[in-house]
């Protein structure tokens, strides 16, 4: 294009946006044939993403740009072509992940980076609060997205939003606004249509019917430290954290009898009353985070700024507790509440006012 006279016209970007795209088709073709993600390939992904945005600034550059880009391209077809070629030369053995729900997995891995979902539609003044995706053993594949920030004192918890579709939260529209007046912090969690929260200044608990917006249940948690006794690091009036798992409802807690160390009671998700406790040798206040995954709870602390660490695990099904090292990157610097939904095996993460989600790996029992 540099040797003819001729000027570029639309159609030369048309061309150059095309051969983007077939790029884009080819790399998602190679991560479904990879069996999952490959650090070259999520690379290659975010270059041909790239590629596409300064396709779309070209038509207002000169034509020496243009054939920069096509150079880019030309490397980049490169790059695929050595990509596809080394796959089959090396294809590795991929055993298919469990079915959605299911617990037959050997525990949690890895996690992906964060996906920036969106700031939570309050601002940025409302730093605290909890979202997630709604889980029903019935219907695992209909939850309804739900967004709980709390009060810029981060501690009541007075007005959360519902989204039929993660689209509809991200664009702000189609919700359902309601208000309760009895929150307390950031351990909400949603399970079945309902609701879970720590009453205000008390050591209750409630079910709020999602339908009505009404308190369904409440009950007193034996024994539990509530009103800051016993909250995480970095995060104040969580010290009930509600969370949800393949198994259905728990709550995670300190006792004055178990020193601060967390406490995992199973609660029946109708009346809220205590099933079994497992007592941990973890000190509460030294993580920052938890949740729960096929009965097994995952604790989090804060490495640094941009930073978290999966660190510890207690598992309710031996009663095994041990230690981890499972870097989790964020966005902001601290982690107010994590959530984790059986049928995608994502974690919904609210870190000083933004929605995060992230992709679990789990080990994968051989078939």
């Amino acid at each position: 294009m540099e040797k003819d006279t001729i000027s570029y016209t639309e159609l030369d970007f048309e061309l150059i946006k095309v051969e983007v795209k077939e790029m884009e088709k080819l790399v998602i073709q190679l991560k479904e044939s990879f069996g999952g993600s490959s650090e070259i390939v999520d690379q290659l992904e975010v270059e041909i993403r790239n590629m596409t945005l300064l396709v779309e600034k070209l038509e207002t550059l000169d034509k020496n740009n243009v054939l920069a880009i096509r150079r880019e391209i030309v490397a980049l077809k490169t790059k695929l072509k050595e990509c596809e070629a080394s796959k089959d030369q090396n294809t590795p053995v991929v055993h298919p992940p469990p079915t959605p729900g299911s617990c037959g997995h050997g525990g949690v891995v890895n996690i992906s980076k964060p996906s920036v979902v969106q700031l939570n539609w309050r601002g940025f003044s409302y730093l605290y609060g909890a979202w997630g995706r709604d889980y029903s053993p019935q219907h695992p594949n209909k939850g309804l997205y739900w967004v709980a920030p709390l009060n810029t004192d981060g501690r009541l918890l007075e007005y959360y939003r519902l989204y039929n579709t993660l689209d509809d939260s991200l664009l702000y529209i189609n919700a359902r606004e309601l208000r309760i007046t009895y929150g307390q912090g950031s351990g909400t969690a949603v399970y079945n249509n309902n609701m879970y929260v720590n009453m205000y200044n008390t050591g209750n608990i409630a079910r709020v019917n999602l339908t009505t917006n009404t308190i369904a249940v409440t009950q007193t948690l034996p024994n539990a430290a509530y009103n800051n006794r016993f909250s995480y690091a970095n995060v104040a009036w969580q010290d009930i954290d509600f969370a949800v798992d393949e198994n259905g409802l728990w709550v995670i807690y300190s006792t004055e009898a178990s020193t601060g160390n967390m406490v995992i009671s199973k609660l029946n998700d109708t009346t809220l009353q205590v099933l079994n406790t497992w007592y941990t040798k973890q000190y509460k206040p030294s993580a920052s985070n938890a949740f729960m995954v096929c009965g097994v709870l995952y604790a989090t602390r804060t490495m640094n700024t941009r930073t978290e660490e999966i660190f510890y695990y207690y598992d309710t099904n031996t009663g095994k507790e041990g230690k981890l090292d499972i870097v989790m990157h964020k966005m902001q610097e601290k982690v107010q509440s994590i959530n984790y939904n059986p049928f995608d095996q994502k974690l919904y993460v609210y870190n000083d006012g933004y929605l995060l989600n992230y992709d679990l790996s789990v080990l994968q029992k051989p078939q």
